[in-house]
């Protein structure tokens, strides 16, 4: 039975807009009392990203990027904005504590490790890193300045299912994790796509780019520290005319604990669906198994957030549309205030960065 009935959040036929908003904002902190910037708009997640922050309280003072069609779309959308002229006036402003942004992925580390100089805390888009070296330059960074390198793992951070999900397991519903599945299909929408969108250098590949969502969603369920690639293979099926593109990626993966995850990902959402892309886990535990249809329960319910459980209590169909709200970004937003770890640890977003570019860089090519 349906034990919760919400309403949908937001829904949106091509991830790069995907930008949440809360029916149940809860701000943690005054007007002015946790300032923030934008800057880098090259992903349209930057939206979900501000959203998240201005919902948890969080005031946003500035935006910068050097295209100005990209700051003025920006400044619709949040009229309260103001343009700053070039980066240095974000950076060297002290009221601002946190920047976020969303770049061109192969140039998201070198903006984080900028705006920490600057003794400001930064939150990127996903992927973070495009590489080891990247990685290994930023955990440098943060023993450095003490400031935060945090990510917008959106698949689970930006998904009312997902965190219900989260809420269920810690509960024990259904005992010890064994084994995390995940698919995340998004649409291509090729022509839509910024040039960067097709050349590996910058995009980093599948398994790096989306599949970072899936890896850190294991990490995160199962209750890992660490994990090993045991395997994982990347292709390009279907688009011959992106030869940088791989439009098919999987994974294997073994956490610290014993639990295993098997994710894939995809550009092969059809246009018949009725969201960019159906992201669905499958959650197995001693007691029960949970599974979650993130964006929507197809030809059933165009809403998405629900969450079916089976455990020795029965069965079980949550819709949490509207229910949960994101916690995630007042938890961040208290951290940087305090200097505390509950939104997420920082070696848990550097851990699932890291383990996403292993497996793009073993991976089998299928040709």
């Amino acid at each position: 039975m349906t034990e919760t009935i919400g309403t949908p959040h937001f829904q949106n036929k091509d991830g790069m807009t995907y930008a949440p908003t809360s029916t149940k904002p809860v701000p943690v902190c005054g007007p002015g009392e946790f300032v923030f910037a934008a800057a880098g708009l090259d992903h349209g997640h930057i939206y979900g990203q501000c959203n998240g922050l201005i919902e948890a309280g969080g005031t946003l003072k500035w935006v910068y990027d050097p295209d100005p069609l990209k700051v003025a779309a920006f400044c619709r959308t949040y009229p309260q904005v103001q343009a700053a002229s070039s980066l240095d006036v974000i950076l060297h402003d002290e009221e601002v504590r946190i920047v976020a942004a969303a770049a061109i992925p192969s140039e998201r580390c070198a903006l984080g490790l900028m705006v920490m100089d600057h003794g400001k805390d930064y939150f990127t888009d996903k992927t973070p890193f495009t590489t080891l070296e990247q990685i290994a330059s930023a955990r440098a960074k943060v023993l450095e300045t003490g400031c935060k390198y945090m990510v917008y793992y959106s698949e689970r951070l930006h998904s009312e299912s997902s965190i219900y999900a989260g809420q269920l397991i810690q509960d024990g519903a259904i005992g010890r994790v064994l084994q995390v599945i995940g698919t995340g299909p998004h649409r291509l929408n090729a022509t839509s796509r910024p040039d960067w969108f097709f050349r590996k250098a910058q995009y980093g590949g599948i398994l790096c780019d989306i599949g970072s969502h899936q890896v850190e969603q294991f990490l995160y369920y199962a209750g890992c520290k660490d994990a090993r690639v045991a395997h994982s293979k990347v292709a390009n099926y279907n688009n011959p005319d992106y030869p940088e593109l791989e439009d098919y990626g999987d994974a294997t993966l073994i956490g610290d604990n014993g639990a295993t995850n098997y994710f894939r990902v995809d550009w092969f959402t059809p246009n018949g669906l009725g969201t960019w892309g159906d992201g669905r886990a499958i959650v197995l535990g001693t007691d029960g198994y949970i599974e979650l249809r993130k964006y929507i329960d197809v030809a059933r319910d165009p809403r998405g957030d629900h969450v079916y459980m089976a455990n020795h209590e029965g069965e079980h169909h949550f819709a949490v549309a509207g229910q949960v709200g994101f916690p995630f970004f007042g938890e961040l937003i208290l951290d940087c205030l305090n200097r505390t770890e509950n939104a997420m640890t920082q070696e848990h977003a550097f851990k699932a960065a890291e383990l996403c570019i292993q497996a793009q860089n073993i991976a089998v090519v299928i040709k």
